[in-house]
């Protein structure tokens, strides 16, 4: 049986027809909606690689099925935007602190910082490292991220008035 989602897609309602029960997020994500910032990578979710936020939390999308996902609120990468509409302070952060090497963790640890910095605008090591712990980065570049979370932290606080 074949089944229609409806999702807020990055602020924009999309209706995917023909998703079966099976499908995942990930799978409709990439497939159907041309997103390609999240990647399979352990399609188990431990790596990370597929993460995205459903209203606002992270999810595995690899483990998650496109049919709980109707209704809801998805964000991936390519609807993170500044104020501007340019870069958003994580993602210029990330840049500035030298925190992107492969590339292929990036997403994922920009959309859990996201999540964080949205609950906690001013977090502890400890809890960026907890936060971050669901994303694998294959090069190593763990002090970086954590470093480009605390600073975009910092720019978002100025920004807002509370630092």
């Amino acid at each position: 049986m074949l089944y229609t989602v409806r999702i807020n897609l990055n602020n924009e309602w999309r209706v995917f027809d023909g998703v079966e029960e099976r499908e995942t997020l990930l799978d409709l994500l990439r497939d159907k909606a041309g997103i390609k910032s999240c990647k399979r990578g352990c399609d188990s979710g431990e790596c990370g690689a597929c993460t995205v936020l459903l209203n606002g939390a992270v999810v595995n999308s690899c483990c998650y099925l496109a049919l709980q996902a109707d209704g809801k609120a998805v964000a991936t990468l390519e609807g993170l935007k500044g104020d501007d509409g340019g870069l958003h302070p994580i993602q210029q952060a990330f840049i500035d602190e030298g925190a992107v090497q492969c590339g292929f963790c990036i997403p994922g640890m920009i959309l859990a910082a996201k999540a964080l910095l949205d609950g906690n605008p001013a977090p502890s090591s400890s809890q960026i490292r907890a936060a971050m712990s669901g994303n694998i980065c294959r090069c190593t570049g763990y002090a970086k991220i954590e470093k480009a979370v605390e600073s975009a932290a910092e720019a978002i606080r100025k920004k807002s008035g509370n630092h």
